[in-house]
């Protein structure tokens, strides 16, 4: 991308950024659910970066599967991925038998999670790729590629954890191990028809942290009509979370991200809210869903910590039933203001991570065309993001 950037441009960046900075501010509090944990960890409310304490008060690391989805006492056990095929220094910490280790442990204050880095992968994949439309397969089978080289490459990345998702997707390409991009996305479309009819589907993939790698196909589709903005984002997820309730959040999800990239701009012309371009706050998925929040949480005062941290309840829920209402209701609630969102999404606790890369998707977006999206100082701080997105800007090609 050459010249100056296009409002829309600078929604998509000003997206990107938000996804980074709110999961870097969540990290050292993720799945953190006694929100007095955090006031006690990190004296105080979360109010800019910091790194990760040793030791989690909620960690249930040393039960999780190493060898697949969810933990290592729901199912027969299966050679070990972790330390393995991913994650190849870190087993011992997954198995440590205190159990308290963090499951960010290795990381700064201003890094990103394993999720978060595979999203902007995503977006470097997709852009270096040059695809016209990256719903295709072909986009697709790139990102996989790029995506098995990076979590196969030992010292890639520094986290410690991995979630559900890309252990049962290392557990099932350990038999056959394509590297190819059309031999991956292959495997990965007879693993996602075989998962999708499962008389029982695994549950651990019905979660949010299914949006990451998604943002990013939706975003470089801003100038694209909506059908194929959503429709990129369901076919990639149908490959990474193969569970049948999911493409319909996914959907949900796409459509109001393309609204608010796009300035809220309609199919026909014209935009939802003409007086207020890229307004998150107003757009029918958030609206409908926001308002699930139960009444004695929308009674309290607008934008005040008493209203943020009584949600806290639906808040915790990673299942996409809970998760993705209380995404919707913190970025209504924080339209105006995407630094007192992503702070406050933080300070929830919880699955505040790929829930805040999601909302901060959005309200980096709304932010770009009101001039106040992601902090300068604290783009500053976020190192993954300063490497990553100017490489994604050079290669991106959005009017």
């Amino acid at each position: 991308m050459t010249g100056e950037m296009s409002v829309v441009q600078r929604a998509v960046t000003d997206a990107l950024w938000g996804m980074c900075a709110a999961d870097s501010l969540s990290m050292p509090v993720h799945w953190y659910y006694d929100v007095d944990d955090i006031q006690r960890d990190f004296r105080g409310w979360i109010r800019g970066f910091a790194p990760p304490r040793n030791t989690h008060p909620s960690s249930i690391l040393s039960l999780s599967n190493t060898g697949g989805s969810g933990r290592w006492s729901s199912g027969p056990r299966r050679p070990d991925v972790v330390g393995r095929l991913i994650l190849h220094d870190k087993l011992d910490l997954w198995t440590k038998s205190r159990g308290d280790t963090h499951y960010h442990h290795g990381l700064s204050a201003g890094d990103n999670t394993l999720n978060a880095l595979c999203s902007l992968r995503v977006a470097l994949s997709l852009v270096s790729g040059g695809f016209s439309d990256v719903s295709s397969p072909d986009a697709r089978a790139a990102v996989l590629a790029d995506y098995v080289s990076f979590l196969t490459t030992a010292g890639s990345h520094r986290d410690t954890y991995a979630e559900s998702f890309h252990r049962d997707f290392f557990s099932c390409w350990q038999e056959e191990r394509p590297t190819e991009p059309r031999q991956l996305l292959e495997f990965a479309e007879r693993r996602s028809v075989s998962a999708l009819s499962a008389p029982w589907p695994d549950s651990q993939l019905d979660a949010i942290g299914c949006l990451p790698m998604i943002l990013p196909f939706v975003l470089l589709s801003a100038d694209a009509p909506p059908e194929q903005a959503e429709r990129a984002a369901v076919e990639m997820v149908k490959l990474t979370h193969p569970h049948p309730r999911v493409p319909g959040w996914v959907s949900l999800y796409s459509r109001a991200l393309h609204r608010v990239v796009g300035g809220g701009q309609r199919p026909g012309g014209g935009t939802a809210r003409s007086e207020e371009p890229g307004c998150v706050g107003s757009l029918p998925g958030v609206q409908q869903q926001g308002s699930k929040v139960p009444c004695w949480v929308r009674a309290a005062p607008p934008g005040s910590s008493e209203r943020c941290l009584s949600a806290r309840t639906g808040l915790l829920h990673q299942r996409f039933t809970g998760a993705l209402g209380s995404l919707f209701y913190l970025a209504h609630e924080f339209h105006a203001d995407a630094a007192a969102g992503l702070l406050a999404n933080t300070n929830c606790g919880g699955e505040n991570c790929n829930r805040g890369a999601a909302l901060g998707a959005l309200l980096g977006a709304g932010g770009a065309y009101r001039g106040a999206g992601v902090p300068t100082a604290w783009r500053e701080e976020l190192r993954d993001a300063r490497e990553t997105i100017p490489l994604i800007l050079k290669n991106i090609n959005i009017k």
